[in-house]
């Protein structure tokens, strides 16, 4: 990942055809206290708040479309169709021609080039963590177990956690902690779970040792760039991070599936279920990937990746009625611990919640005012000047 203290980018929206806001746009930030200033970490004091339930219910419904992209990759293996470079693909083509479209409307041809030229290299890197995290992920399961490939992915949360700690100078209170060995703990019964009745977590798989470091690159590089994206877009845009994903995501993807997937793509079974299944899953990742930067702005790319682990729960749930699973009762204790460990996870924080960074100062006055930030927040309530009723309805 890029080195995120010399990230630059945009903290205010520029108009069309301006690759830069003028200087009149910016939001002056009194040097006296206020109450984004002084919010403190406060017992249940974010709990009592909207914003929680909001970000808890945004959690889950992301966690759910990663359980419908793995449901429709399952049903595409079974029809004999495995290519997940060119399945991602679309994604990635759906996000350039709507985000990117919306960025040159703003920003003009001239400012758009100005961002490629100034910004550009830094969603290069964003985007090639997010493909290859996604491109080894999908690979280790062809050499190792799942019991063995979910083990190893708890290293994403662990990389996010220290990887914030140390780069963007997040400070984790107990409560915090607590909560996410808690919603492990959950995750810990399924897999205990799993392994108990499947004989292990080995089944004698000789490329096993193989899958589990494709599974440990591929967490690592999730970690990495979900990281890198919640910096980025608290300084930025939505839409011009998400196009710059979509842009750059698109000519990555296309050169690995022009390598690695023309075999697969020939043998494909191609009829209408599996053309179904892959329009399915692209609309999923289009939402995904639209809906994840307002999270990391709500929230933290740690309470996202904990978040998804309840993806686990609602997969046997779709697999009771799709591959024809058995419930087991361990299942919902599950499901209950890692609700749990989400709520305990904000049981002593600010009403800001994580939506406050610590890498945008004070007042925040270093971030874009754009949807779920704390900053936009501050101005709709009066707790920062609003010079520009444009400047707080940014993206």
């Amino acid at each position: 990942m890029a080195d995120t203290k010399s990230i630059t980018s945009v903290t205010a929206e520029p108009a069309r055809g301006v690759a830069s806001p003028p200087a009149s746009h910016a939001i002056p930030v009194s040097t006296n206290t206020s109450p984004i200033t002084n919010a403190r970490r406060e017992l249940f004091a974010y709990l009592r708040t909207p914003r929680f339930y909001l970000v808890l219910l945004l959690g889950q419904v992301l966690s759910l479309c990663i359980t419908g992209t793995n449901t429709l990759s399952g049903l595409l293996v079974s029809r004999g169709t495995s290519i997940p470079a060119f399945q991602s693909f679309f994604n990635y083509v759906l996000l350039n021609g709507i985000y990117t479209g919306y960025t040159l409307y703003k920003y003009g041809f001239y400012g758009y080039l100005k961002l490629l030229k100034t910004r550009g290299w830094k969603y290069f890197i964003l985007a090639f963590l997010d493909v290859e995290g996604n491109y080894f992920v999908v690979l280790a399961y062809r050499y190792t177990t799942v019991i063995s490939a979910q083990l190893i992915n708890f290293w994403a949360i662990v990389v996010v956690v220290i990887i914030s700690f140390v780069f963007l100078k997040v400070r984790y209170h107990w409560t915090q902690v607590l909560g996410i060995l808690i919603c492990c703990g959950g995750m810990g019964v399924l897999l205990a779970r799993d392994a108990k009745s499947q004989g292990g977590v080995s089944n004698g798989l000789p490329t096993e040792l193989k899958g589990d470091l494709f599974m440990l690159l591929g967490a690592s590089l999730y970690g990495l760039s979900n990281v890198a994206e919640e910096f980025l877009v608290s300084k930025a845009p939505l839409y011009e991070v998400v196009g710059q994903i979509g842009f750059w995501g698109m000519i990555i993807n296309g050169v690995q599936m022009g390598i690695f997937d023309r075999g697969a793509i020939e043998s494909a079974n191609w009829d209408g279920k599996v053309i179904g299944y892959i329009v399915g899953f692209t609309l999923i990742m289009f939402f995904f990937y639209s809906t994840v930067p307002v999270l990391l702005r709500l929230a933290s790319a740690a309470f996202f990746n904990i978040s998804l682990l309840t993806c686990n729960f609602y997969g046997v749930a779709i697999g009771i009625r799709v591959f024809g699973y058995v419930l087991d009762q361990l299942y919902p204790v599950a499901f209950v611990l890692i609700i749990l460990g989400l709520v305990i996870y904000f049981t002593f924080i600010s009403v800001y919640g994580e939506s406050k960074k610590p890498w945008l100062g004070e007042n925040q006055e270093h971030g874009v005012a754009g949807i779920g930030t704390a900053k936009r927040d501050a101005i709709r309530h009066g707790e920062l000047p609003r010079t520009d009723q444009s400047m707080a309805e940014q993206a």
